[in-house]
């Protein structure tokens, strides 16, 4: 029997996580359409505010949307602090009407949420049954968008430290920092592991693809293995061949406005018995990455 050609809205799409999700796609079977507020030359990008209501129905309908890949939100955890409407908006609001497009539409959302949701209490991997406890208007908002993305059928994905060659990402800032400068100074008291988008993408598409997506739920997913900022940095020192001295510091050191968990390993156990994957360790994952930066 012929399995249905799903169709699946991305928004978000010109993120680091979209643009790592186009790539993925294109062995997918089924029709991915990627949206977002900005335009990216070269790129076929529908342009939607998913704060929107109106508009974002009328592409679901228009568009026979079956599925929506949230990518979108506000990811600005120091500036969230003083843009809390803007981030309540974009992180939560937001999430609401994608999830009742969705559920009067009888299709299903994958949202990605963070490990920030949690306060850095743990002292092992953290299940998915461990209670929030979000330090920052950024986490806050997350958790608010996990209780509105339950408004339909759902997969949320919690994840951590993201980075790809696109965008901006603290492995790239490192690249240039690096590069530039004899000695620098990093945090080595917030632990947590460093993820390759284009693993969680490759991941989406395989539940999509694989015909898992009813399996809803919340799932833990980051690359294998722990590691501090400075772990990170000293990684990419090493790895891009660089000459720079990289020094840890404590977070005390660089004052903030966000509280940072100090600890949000997250246990994947979940997500790689239920969807059948395996995960990659993150220093793999950071070699990969940067090899495609080298070209």
């Amino acid at each position: 029997m012929e399995t249905k050609r799903l169709n699946i809205l991305v928004t978000g799409g010109n993120g680091q996580l979209g643009m790592c999700l186009r790539d993925e796609s294109r062995r997918s079977p089924h029709r991915f359409i990627f949206s977002d507020v900005n335009d990216i030359p070269g790129l076929e990008t529908l342009c939607l505010d998913i704060t929107d209501r109106k508009a974002l129905d009328l592409v679901a309908d228009s568009e026979n949307i079956d599925i929506i890949v949230n990518c979108a939100g506000y990811t600005n955890v120091e500036k969230a602090e003083d843009e809390i409407s803007l981030a309540e908006l974009l992180n939560a609001t937001a999430v609401g009407n994608l999830a009742d497009t969705m559920a009067r539409r009888e299709g299903s959302l994958i949202h990605i949420s963070t490990d920030f949701v949690f306060d850095g209490s743990a002292s092992s991997p953290i299940p998915e049954c461990a209670e929030p406890a979000p330090l920052s208007v950024y986490g806050a908002t997350k958790l608010a968008g996990e209780k509105a993305a339950v408004g339909c059928r759902s997969i949320i994905l919690r994840t951590a430290w993201l980075y790809s060659e696109y965008g901006r990402n603290f492995v790239k800032t490192m690249l240039s920092l690096t590069a530039e400068k004899p000695v620098i100074k990093v945090v080595a008291d917030q632990i947590g592991t460093p993820t390759y988008a284009r693993g969680l993408a490759a991941l989406i598409v395989h539940i999509i693809d694989s015909g898992q997506i009813g399996k809803s739920g919340i799932y833990h997913y980051t690359d294998e293995g722990a590691a501090s900022w400075y772990d990170l940095a000293s990684a990419v020192n090493r790895l891009a061949g660089h000459d720079c001295q990289v020094l840890p510091c404590r977070s005390e050191d660089y004052p903030a406005k966000a509280r940072r968990p100090h600890y949000s390993v997250l246990d994947k156990n979940l997500v790689k018995q239920t969807f059948g994957v395996s995960i990659p360790w993150w220093q793999d994952s950071l070699r990969e990455c940067m090899d495609k930066l080298s070209k």
